[in-house]
């Protein structure tokens, strides 16, 4: 079995849907036999979030895509924001009735960040929203403490204390 830095392993699965029309994933996954599959989003979705890029891995030409460059780190303020709009869209878009994939290298946790803002702005309680990525998508999502902080924190507060370093 394959893993990636701090011991996490390639997801089972591409994606996972996470609630009705909000799914998960990332850009790989194990495949039956062990080995490292790519997970290729074509046109299963109505609408891709990816905070990763890789080419070759879609979605299809007429999917609507929306790309963002976040760090598996602590995060700029700006990038939090993006965090947000990002969120904002995929609810937006999941209440409209729309399939939207949220995804990031490895599906855990920049994808984990987004979903799981994205069910707070839906009115699920945090420690709710964080249980409910990990039990639908893996127990290796939200492994980033600084994230679950954010969301534990609010994204708005954690946009203003990053702020204060700079």
């Amino acid at each position: 079995m394959r893993t990636r830095g701090k011991g996490a392993p390639d997801a089972e699965r591409p994606w996972d849907e996470i609630v009705p029309g909000l799914w998960m994933g990332g850009h790989h996954y194990r495949g039956p036999g062990g080995e490292r599959m790519p997970a290729v989003a074509n046109d299963e979705f109505d609408m891709v979030i990816s905070l990763f890029r890789r080419d070759g891995h879609g979605p299809a030409p007429g999917v609507e895509h929306h790309y963002a460059d976040l760090p598996d780190r602590p995060l700029l303020p700006d990038q939090l924001g993006e965090v947000c709009r990002l969120a904002d869209l995929a609810v937006v878009a999941v209440r409209a009735g729309r399939r939207v994939l949220v995804r990031c290298h490895f599906g855990y946790n920049r994808s984990g960040l987004v979903v799981a803002h994205g069910l707070v702005t839906m009115g699920h309680p945090v420690e709710d929203a964080i249980a409910l990525v990990r039990s639908r998508r893996s127990e290796w999502a939200l492994h980033n403490r600084v994230f679950v902080d954010y969301l534990t924190t609010g994204l708005d507060v954690a946009r203003l204390l990053s702020g204060l370093d700079a």
